[in-house]
Formats: structure tokens, C-alpha cells, sequence
């Protein structure tokens, strides 16, 4: 770690090799708490560039409990968070609106990181039960089209990165790093991020990976489509903006996606969406969503048509009956 500190405090960039290694030296505990916390403060101090950000990508996916569902030929709709919107969860209800669509779903996820809410503190209030049991993940699947999979029980390395994130208690690459990270590998994947800058990291990233990817953001912050502004869209190397329009949908205000000023008000808010009982704006929302993920999965399928098939997969109620599927005792 030395040898690598020097030469980044020289103002040199790691190579998507080098930044591998040197997370790798860290998961592995080989390091103090005091090097890697100088290791992160690099990245305080300057841009991290998508070379690095695809090396420590690299390196928790290969430390990583690797989970095989590839015959499940599934997707994650996933958001890095850290967008300061505190919106309800609404890739999580994609994920099961998709999952009532018919399309598996192996969703990564954790607890909130800058809403009240995040997909852990969600599905554990309604019931889910985290486990690491590649049987019990399977059952869900096979039982409702969807799994979840809590990040701290796929990444053993985070005991050695965890206590240094904290004491630092200040935002980090891995704030951002999370979605990158599934340990099912999904073979299709909707990413959203917060910036433009985050935007191009994983664009960059997800460029040299084997992945069907679209990654996501809303032109006014939001890691998602919001239909509040413009969405700007990257697949197969394209980037494509998006109006609300193009969702045969019109432009909603902010506060119509609040999320709630509690974990209990987020699970209401969330239900009732689930439930036939959400606004106009909210059902749009994530209809949105599921559709970029159900014409990434389905690319014989118009914009439009997606957006139908995942309207009427919240409509009918299938997608309520994906979650009792898999909360039930």
C-alpha cells in the first residue's frame, strides 16, 4: 500500500488493473485501517476516473459470495442512491412489477443511504427474509419471479472497509459502487445513477462488461426515471434522452414521488401503490422504470408497449401477488 500511496499522492491515476489489486490487498485484510483510510482520502481530494472505478468494481465482485442463477436468465433494476430526493422505493417496485410481468428478478440491495427507505429496510419491514442459501433464493424465484439478495450477507471483504467508511463518515466511492456489484451477475441490468458524471463512469464500465445493460439519470438529479425532467438513457454504446413524452406520459413535480419521513410511511406508501390505491404520478413512475427493464429484456418490444405490459402487470395486482409470494411464512 505504500508503494501505491506515493504514486497517487505524486497526482498519478491507478490503471483499472492496479486499483484491482489494491482493493483486493484491502478486502483481504492486509492492510491497517490507517493506510486505507489515506487510500480513500485520495478520492476525496480528486475525481476518481472510470479506470479506477471499474478496477474496485472488479475487485469486490471477485471477493464477493457469488451466487449461481444464471439459468434464471434475470435482471436487477437498481439505483446507487445518494441522489438527496428521498423518492419511495421505486426500483424495488419495478422489480416486482416485472416479476408480474414474468421476467426473474435476482434484486441487490441494502439498507438507505440518503432516503429514509432503502430496499433492505423495505422488504425487511414487509417481511422478507435475508438469507445467502442459494436454495432459498432459488425457491423464491420459483415460487414468485423475484429474489433479494442484502448486501452485507454477499460481501464478507466490507468487515475490513465498513469501520474505516465510517469513521470517516464522509461519502466514498463505494457509495456509488454498490449496483455494480450483484453477486448473481444478472445478465440484464438497469442502473440508475445521480450525476452525469457517475453517468459516464458506468457507462465506461459497463462498455467492456458482458451485461444488457441501460444505465440511468434523470437530467435533474434523480437515479431513476423520474418524469420530472428529461431522462438520459446508455445502451449498446448510445446515449438517448428521453422526455416524458416517449413514455406517452406527461411531466410530473417532485413532490408527487415523496417518499415519506419514516421507514412505516415509506412501507405504506409503497403498499398501496402495490395495492391499486397509488396516484396517478406514482403508478407512472414506476411503470417508467419497469418498462426501460422490460424493453431491455424484451427489445422486440416499442417503448410504449413495455410501458402497457407494466401498467398492467401493477394493474392486475400480479405484482402484489409476487411479494406475498416471497414474504409469505
Amino acid at each position: 500500500m505504500k508503494e501505491i500511496l506515493e504514486y497517487m499522492f505524486e497526482g498519478n491515476t491507478l490503471s483499472r488493473i492496479q486499483a484491482k489489486e489494491s482493493l483486493l490487498s484491502v478486502g483481504k485484510g492486509m492492510h491497517t485501517e490507517i493506510e486505507f483510510a489515506s487510500f480513500l482520502t485520495v478520492f476525496k481530494m480528486r475525481p476518481i476516473t472510470w479506470e479506477e472505478m471499474g478496477g474496485f468494481r472488479d475487485a469486490m465482485d471477485e471477493l464477493s459470495l457469488k451466487i449461481d442463477l444464471l439459468e434464471y436468465n434475470a435482471i436487477d433494476v437498481v439505483g446507487t442512491g445518494g441522489d438527496g430526493k428521498n423518492t419511495f422505493n421505486i426500483s424495488t417496485l419495478a422489480c416486482l412489477i416485472l416479476a408480474g410481468a414474468g421476467v426473474n428478478v435476482t434484486k441487490h440491495g441494502n439498507y438507505a443511504v440518503s432516503s429514509i427507505s432503502g430496499s433492505s429496510n423495505l422488504l425487511e419491514l414487509l417481511g422478507y427474509k435475508f438469507s445467502n442459501d442459494p436454495d432459498k433464493l432459488k425457491n423464491d424465484l420459483d415460487k414468485g419471479n423475484f429474489c433479494f439478495m442484502h448486501a452485507p450477507l454477499f460481501h464478507p471483504a466490507m468487515k475490513h472497509i465498513t469501520p474505516v467508511r465510517q469513521a470517516l463518515k464522509v461519502q466514498t466511492f463505494f457509495n456509488v459502487l454498490g449496483p455494480m456489484i450483484n453477486p448473481a451477475s444478472p445478465k440484464y441490468q438497469v442502473l440508475g445513477v445521480n450525476n452525469r458524471e457517475n453517468f459516464d463512469h458506468y457507462k465506461n464500465v459497463y462498455e467492456t462488461l458482458d451485461v444488457n445493460y441501460a444505465i440511468v439519470n434523470s437530467t435533474d438529479g434523480y437515479d431513476e426515471v423520474s418524469l420530472t425532467a428529461d431522462t438520459l438513457i446508455a445502451r449498446d454504446k448510445k446515449e438517448i434522452l428521453f422526455s416524458p413524452e416517449h413514455f406517452g406520459m406527461e411531466k410530473i413535480n417532485p413532490e408527487t414521488i415523496f417518499g415519506g419521513n419514516s421507514i412505516n410511511e415509506a412501507a405504506s406508501i409503497f403498499m398501496s401503490i402495490l395495492q391499486g390505491k397509488g396516484s396517478v404520478e406514482q403508478n407512472n413512475v414506476v411503470a417508467a422504470n419497469a418498462a426501460v427493464g422490460l424493453h431491455l429484456f424484451h427489445p422486440e418490444k416499442n417503448l410504449e408497449e413495455c410501458v402497457e405490459i407494466a401498467a398492467e402487470s401493477l394493474k392486475s395486482g400480479r405484482a402484489l401477488e409476487k411479494l406475498k409470494a416471497v414474504t409469505a411464512a
